[in-house]
């Protein structure tokens, strides 16, 4: 499913038409992106929740070379599904 397949079932859901659906959808999309930018939680009840982790810097190699190398430190979005969606997944 794709932002264009999210936004037809919404408009079919809620009546409204795709072009309002496509809005919201993309309105909620950067809405958890703005917050997760902000290291915030987002935890939305019977799905689940988006939480920012850190990674931080460590050594690796380069695939092609073998060579030693650091790679950064960064900042990861991670998902963790409410249990709803675990139980829906799982029969």
């Amino acid at each position: 499913m794709n932002n264009n397949d999210l936004a037809d079932t919404v408009a079919g859901a809620a009546g409204i038409s795709k072009a309002d659906a496509r809005s919201i959808v993309d309105a909620v999309f950067a809405a958890i992106g703005d917050a997760a930018a902000r290291g915030e939680e987002i935890a939305l009840n019977g799905f689940g929740k988006f939480k920012v982790k850190d990674s931080p810097e460590r050594e690796g190699r380069n695939p092609k070379t073998g060579e030693a190398m650091t790679i950064k430190a960064s900042k990861k979005l991670s998902f963790i599904a409410a249990k709803a969606v675990k139980d829906k997944l799982n029969g």
